[in-house]
């Protein structure tokens, strides 16, 4: 193989690929990229077993041919190479020469035939979105996904894709998000797509109004746009049936400003910690009324708000409220309160699209 191709679309490529190499350091061939070169294209290749990501770019390909290099050495190679173009070949003996401006390196690479095919998953194609649409859905719902391995299908998010309609949902047995778009779906499936993936993907595709194409049958998804694509596993499990656990109907409806919230239950963390995790007791009554108490010291804090309903206090967790609030991303939010220990709706004021769930947390002289 041997090839001349720009810098930094390499540089690009490589970084982008590298988010499925396996990151172990026992010489395993996942933890290389797979390069193909062939007419005026080079292919490189990144995959773990559970995900792969591909990307092309052009490149004047003087001899095609296969080789396969360590992603974190020769990314950073590249990175550092003082050069517009990259001359890049290697042998038979998998021994490569990487080449920029006046300076040149020489690496051992492995043998690309022990690089693992991926699967071939006769996808069939359910909808597009645009980019920043699939980082919008993403950002506003990742932050409820659970961390904890022990229920595995609650580790990634529920696309629903239905003929008009995609719904996904995160959760993690203390928050739930909800976000609804209007599409126009070729197929019907439900699938739960690791977090991982979905992380790693919008990062890949960007916020551009480019069409990002989603594929996906039971095993698994494939996302992809002119430029990269992402092929991963889903995973097998049954979600928990979130509807119901949305609770229906209100006791108090609250209005309030979603930054002004936010900037009070900042202050109100300063005198939490890891170690000393009292809740908030937030009292819900023709104002909002912020109090904490730990060791550190005691908070009490007030802001403005649209208070319908009965009075009531409700005891949080601050970074599970905090993390609702934020990625709300909206001026002004309705919370919807069924009593102190019922789930908390969170919802946008100007009737948008999401829809989050924070549990109350009991009060222990309660």
């Amino acid at each position: 193989m041997k090839l001349t191709c720009e810098r930094t679309l390499l540089a690009e490529a490589i970084t982008g690929v590298s988010k499925a190499v396996l990151t172990s350091n026992n010489g395993s061939p996942l933890e290389g990229i797979l390069f193909h070169a062939e007419g005026f294209s080079l292919t490189l290749t990144g995959y773990n077993e559970q995900l792969a990501i591909t990307t092309t770019l052009e490149a004047n390909v003087q001899q095609p041919g296969d080789a396969l290099l360590s992603a974190r050495l020769l990314g950073d190679m590249v990175r550092r190479l003082n050069a517009e173009d990259i001359e890049l070949s290697c042998d038979d003996n998998c021994t490569a020469t990487v080449k920029g401006g006046i300076t040149e390196f020489n690496i051992l690479g492995m043998n690309p035939a022990s690089y693992p095919s991926l699967p071939s998953p006769a996808t069939d194609h359910a909808l597009d979105l645009p980019a920043a649409g699939l980082k919008e859905i993403v950002e506003t719902t990742l932050y409820a996904v659970s961390l904890d391995d022990k229920k595995p299908a609650h580790t990634g998010e529920l696309f629903v894709i239905e003929p008009e309609k995609l719904t996904v949902v995160a959760l993690d047995g203390f928050r739930l998000a909800i976000m609804e778009k209007k599409v126009q779906a070729d197929k019907e499936i439900s699938v739960i797509i690791p977090a991982k993936t979905l992380s790693e993907a919008v990062k890949l595709f960007g916020d551009g109004d480019d069409a990002v194409q989603i594929a996906a049958n039971r095993r698994y998804v494939v996302f992809s746009n002119e430029r990269y694509t992402v092929i991963s596993r889903l995973i097998e499990g049954e979600f928990l049936d979130y509807k119901r656990v949305i609770p229906d109907g209100c006791r108090t409806k609250v209005t309030v400003d979603a930054r002004d919230f936010i900037n009070v239950i900042e202050r109100a963390s300063l005198i939490i910690t890891e170690r000393l995790k009292n809740p908030l007791r937030i009292t819900f009554d023709g104002n909002i009324t912020v109090r904490c108490e730990t060791q550190l010291g005691r908070v009490v804090d007030e802001l403005d708000a649209k208070v319908e309903g009965d009075a009531l206090e409700i005891g949080f967790n601050n970074r599970y409220l905090l993390d609702a609030l934020r990625n709300a991303r909206c001026d002004r939010l309705v919370l919807e309160l069924g009593g102190q220990l019922s789930p908390v709706k969170i919802l946008p004021a100007d009737g948008g699209d999401f829809l989050f769930l924070v549990l109350p947390v009991r009060f222990k002289n309660d």
